[in-house]
């Protein structure tokens, strides 16, 4: 893998000794290195429900509880793992409606309850999103409240990202050395901070319901990773 070099260089040619009873990096060239690939998720994960009302508290719950249910056997006929699928939250309150007096004013009388129940998948077969979103609504879904991707393994990508990055240092620093008339010596000290992979497009809040029968379309686009490494070397004449 060749990673995308990013970002300004931070070097110093200094005296100070980095560890007090290392004489070999009392002359040490700093830099921080970098490394950047953008890569395709490999799953996608929505979180999906329904919102309902009810003259009554059960009522209302139970209403959002089956269609909720019915998302959830829709997900498992599309072949998601039960470990792939779980409630995201449970609401219940009392609801209200403002009625009107004579002489205009307005007071706030009951009106029953609204309840809601939300669901997050977890699709590994994302060419399978849109079919979700389909069926849900079939099932009685009225919320979308996001659409995101990811990666199952960033760990391993990061890693990758990493050596990348720490030769990117070396990289800097021997050029750094060149320039300078000098030859680089031993490795002195070395940091590494990683970057969150995040969505480079198409991350969706509280999207609106699909036309009934018609296939959502959904893009997954692409998440960026990056990782960033400090780092010392000893420099000898």
């Amino acid at each position: 893998m060749r990673a995308a070099l990013a970002g300004t260089l931070l070097t110093a040619f200094l005296v100070a000794p980095v560890h007090a009873d290392d004489s070999a990096c009392k002359r040490h060239i700093s830099v921080v290195g970098r490394a950047v690939e953008t890569r395709a998720p490999d799953f996608a994960e929505i979180t999906i429900g329904v919102e309902a009302r009810g003259a009554t508290a059960a009522a209302a719950l139970d209403a959002a509880s089956k269609a909720v249910a019915g998302i959830s056997a829709q997900a498992r006929t599309l072949g998601v793992p039960p470990a792939d699928i779980g409630t995201a939250a449970v609401t219940l309150q009392a609801a209200t409606r403002a009625v009107v007096r004579p002489g205009g004013g307005s007071t706030e009388e009951p009106d029953g309850y609204r309840a809601s129940n939300l669901v997050t998948v977890r699709l590994a077969d994302m060419d399978r999103l849109g079919d979700l979103l389909r069926q849900a609504l079939q099932s009685g879904a009225n919320r979308i409240d996001s659409v995101s991707f990811g990666l199952r393994d960033p760990d391993t990508a990061e890693s990758a990202l990493q050596v990348a990055a720490a030769r990117d240092a070396r990289a800097r620093a021997e050029a750094l050395a060149e320039a300078l008339g000098t030859k680089l010596g031993p490795l002195c000290t070395l940091s590494t901070q990683g970057g969150a992979p995040f969505p480079m497009a198409n991350r969706a809040l509280a999207a609106p319901m699909p036309a009934k029968g018609r296939r959502v379309p959904i893009e997954a686009g692409t998440i960026q990773l990056s990782s960033e490494v400090s780092a010392s070397f000893a420099v000898v004449p």
